[in-house]
């Protein structure tokens, strides 16, 4: 049946048997609600939102299965209020509009409010986000967004001022363990069935769901539907659980949180000089259909940011693999980036140009104004070099070790600056011996630039 919002309307819930489980146990308030703990333990804040029916406009951002629909719809029914559903994937603007018509409407003609629920809202472009916001301000709807992906990078920032974000967790294995139990109870009481597991069957079926309940609820449902009913009883093995879940498939969505979470991971491990880490996000990136070669760039990345001088071979072996996985295609080429991977990982670590870098931009932008010394201007023409332009400029090569001592290459207000302060490690133990040998002889030199 075809509701006045033109979706889909379960006129099924007549026919109660015919609702997919994870519907047929969907809870109805919160006393029912598995899991989630942190925001709805008793005297949290949402907790006695709901149980008061003062709701307001929120986003739930979190992974499949977490409960988000079902929060939603409690919400809606502690506030006494109707729930509109509209999704990101099969809408658009003229279904927000209709929805809001209706909303208005109901508020005129039944004085009642209405949770208008946006599922994947993210995937909404600017444009039809806009589109709540004068409604979220009037009162017209309590707006409720889920999310999968991250709302500061998902969302603008209008509809994030106007709604708070509450973070929705995996569900844990107990949580699972309490939804598994009472769907075999659930299935006793109404459908005359009892469901029992062989060996560890049921904790295999919770591994398997990953925090996901309506996944846990979808792969008992599909179990029971392959194996025998015999005198009202069921008995699920292990290999039968294997043969409706197929694949696991993995967590990885290329551009969404995921994605960004196991680059960071892998990132990280490199850095921490863990190459068992290194290698196994590496791999999990791969497994999840990511690009090689985003990993080769962040290698490179990883190779002037936390390498640095302490072996300046690793930039060189980061592109290396990057042109060996052109060369010789993926197979051969993500091993040459594991290679690389595995090097980077142990080799001696030093961030020292990074935040000298870091430290000479931020004193770049702070002293623009000040002029080049006329000792490190070129002369170009005679008019120049009248100017001074070059005049007084000490020729390195001409210099015993080919070093200038006394020389400063600064303006001379920054004359005192220092930025590249090397570490003990790697090559770079050399560097700042070389160094502190440099400034030694500065410190010594009668011909100091600025006295």
């Amino acid at each position: 049946m075809i509701n006045a919002n033109g979706e889909l309307s379960l006129a099924f819930e007549d026919n109660y048997d015919f609702l997919p489980l994870a519907a047929q146990l969907r809870p109805k308030s919160l006393q029912d609600y598995v899991g989630q703990q942190h925001i709805l333990a008793l005297g949290m804040p949402l907790q006695k939102s709901i149980e008061q029916g003062k709701c307001h406009s929120v986003i739930f951002w979190g992974p499949p299965g977490t409960g988000k629909t079902t929060l939603a719809e409690i919400i809606a029914t502690h506030a006494d209020a109707e729930i509109a559903r509209v999704s990101a994937v099969t809408s658009g603007i003229k279904d927000i509009r209709e929805a809001i018509t209706q909303a208005k409407d109901r508020a005129i003609h039944q004085q009642k409010r209405t949770v208008l629920f946006v599922d994947e809202v993210h995937r909404f472009n600017k444009s039809q986000q806009d589109a709540f916001l004068p409604h979220i301000e009037d009162g017209t709807i309590i707006f409720i967004g889920a999310t999968t992906e991250n709302p500061a990078f998902e969302l603008n920032q209008a509809i994030l001022s106007r709604t708070r974000v509450y973070t929705l967790k995996k569900l844990t294995q107990e949580d699972l363990d309490n939804v598994l139990k009472n769907a075999l109870q659930h299935l006793i009481d109404n459908k005359n069935l009892s469901v029992t597991f062989k060996d560890k069957a049921g904790q295999h079926l919770i591994q398997l769901a990953d925090g996901d309940a309506r996944r846990l609820l979808n792969l008992l449902e599909n179990c029971l539907d392959l194996v025998e009913i015999t005198n009202h009883q069921v008995n699920i093995s292990i290999d039968q659980i294997k043969q409706v879940a197929g694949n696991k498939i993995a967590l990885y969505d290329k551009g969404g949180d995921a994605f960004y979470d196991m680059i960071s991971a892998f990132h990280k491990s490199v850095r921490g000089s863990a190459p068992d880490a290194a290698l196994y996000w590496y791999a999990r990136i791969l497994t999840g259909g990511g690009d090689a070669l985003y990993v080769a760039r962040r290698l490179l990345a990883i190779a002037s940011e936390d390498i640095g001088n302490a072996d300046p071979r690793a930039m060189q072996l980061a592109i290396n693999a990057w042109d060996t996985f052109h060369r010789v295609g993926p197979s051969e080429g993500e091993r040459a980036i594991a290679q690389a991977t595995v090097y980077m990982a142990l080799a001696p670590k030093s961030n020292a140009v990074y935040q000298a870098f870091s430290q000479a931009k931020e004193l770049a932008k702070e002293t623009a104004g000040l002029d080049v010394p006329l000792h490190l201007k070129n002369a170009t023409s005679s008019i120049t070099k009248d100017l001074g332009h070059g005049s007084e400029y000490r020729y390195a090569h001409n210099e015993s070790n080919a070093f200038a001592a006394g020389e400063n290459y600064f303006p001379e207000q920054l004359s005192n600056t220092s930025l590249y302060t090397p570490s003990n490690r790697g090559l770079e133990k050399q560097l700042k011996e070389k160094l502190d040998f440099l400034n030694q002889l500065n410190q010594q030199s009668d011909e100091q630039r600025y006295d």
